[in-house]
Parts: C-alpha cells; structure tokens; sequence
C-alpha cells in the first residue's frame, strides 16, 4: 500500500466518522468537534489531490475560523438553549432519514445509466492549485457566491448575538433594590446602651 491510498483511506474514515458524530452526538460541543473532523479529513483529500492551497485554506478558514464561531455561538447561547423536545427531536430524525434515503436512491438512479462509464479528467495544468489559480476562480466565477457566503456568515452572527441577548433577558431575575426604610421593616427589638437586646421580664 502505497503512502497516497493510506493518506486517502485514512481521510475517507476521518470525514465519515466526523460526519457520523456531527450528525449523532447529542452535546453540541462534541457536534463541533465532529464537524472539526470532518474538515480536517477534507483538507487530507485536499493534499491527496494536489490541491496545497486549498488544504491550507481549509484548514485556515473553515477549522480556524467557521468552528471557532460555532463554539462561540454555543458558548453565547448555552450548550441547553440547543436542546429541543423529544418529540420534536424524534419527528425531524425520521423525516430527515427518510428524505436522505430517497435523495440516495434518486441518485442511484440517475447514476445507474452511466456507471459503465469511465469520465477520464484532462491532466492537471502546471498551476493547479496555486494562489494565483484560485484567487482567479474566486474573484471572477466564484465572485457572487464567496460575496453570498459572507453575507451568510455575518447574519448568522448577528442573529446568534439577538438570540442569545434575548434568552439572556427573558430568563434573568429581577433582583429587587434595598431601599433605607427596608433596614426599619419588622419587630423592633428594644436594645440597651451597648446595643445588645434588653431582656423583657
């Protein structure tokens, strides 16, 4: 086995895992950590590919930065505030296994004509993958969805700081003031010149 087919089985487990515990895990901070998997997995196939800036740009933007915002969306909100109810939880969970498994089946079926089939892929030119390549891509093709993508990101931050602000206020307690004449409310004791309480015969 050559070190190329074991940096790619090792990726493929590493993005499947981390997806699996993405999806599964109930604490959302381990859902994080999951999807941290499953980047760095891609940033593999990245490498596998020959794509070093990619790989380097994944694991910049989306591992040091899009995690990093999750964990800070969850520590703003609250690993609770994620929680739903059961029967809530339970209806999504089928009704979204069910929708994967009919998109998987779809698919298998527009594949299924084709897969006698080999798309051989054009060699890859001398500057696949370099700075000035993709800088290309996104700054002429890509250019409206990269200006999507942030727009998404920072509406998903400011909504994140409204949501929490929010629960923050609703479930805060109203803590009552001591006012002076709440320091003359009740039994007055009578006291003598040292202060001590008289005894009452």
């Amino acid at each position: 086995m050559s070190s190329g087919t074991f940096l790619f089985i090792f990726c493929s487990i590493a993005c499947i895992v981390g997806a699996l515990g993405t999806v599964v895990a109930r604490n959302p901070v381990r859902s994080a950590v999951g999807l941290l998997t499953t980047i760095v997995g891609i940033a593999g196939l990245f490498l596998k590919l020959s794509a070093q800036f990619l790989a380097a740009i994944q694991l910049i933007v989306y591992a040091g930065a899009v995690v990093v915002l999750f964990v800070f969306v969850l520590m703003l909100l609250g690993a609770d505030s994620a929680a739903v109810r059961e029967d809530r939880a339970r209806v999504a969970k089928i009704v979204s296994g069910v929708l994967l498994a009919l998109m998987a089946v779809g698919v298998m079926f527009v594949l299924a004509p084709s897969a006698d089939q080999v798309t051989r892929f054009e060699p890859a030119l001398p500057d696949h993958g370099t700075v000035e390549a993709v800088g290309k891509a996104i700054f002429t093709e890509g250019i409206v969805p990269f200006e999507i993508a942030t727009a998404l990101l920072i509406v998903a931050v400011v909504g994140a700081i409204g949501v929490g602000r929010g629960k923050q206020g609703a479930t805060r307690k109203k803590t009552r003031t001591m006012k002076p004449v709440d320091m003359f409310v009740g039994p007055l004791v009578p006291r003598d010149d040292s202060g001590r309480p008289k005894e009452v015969s």
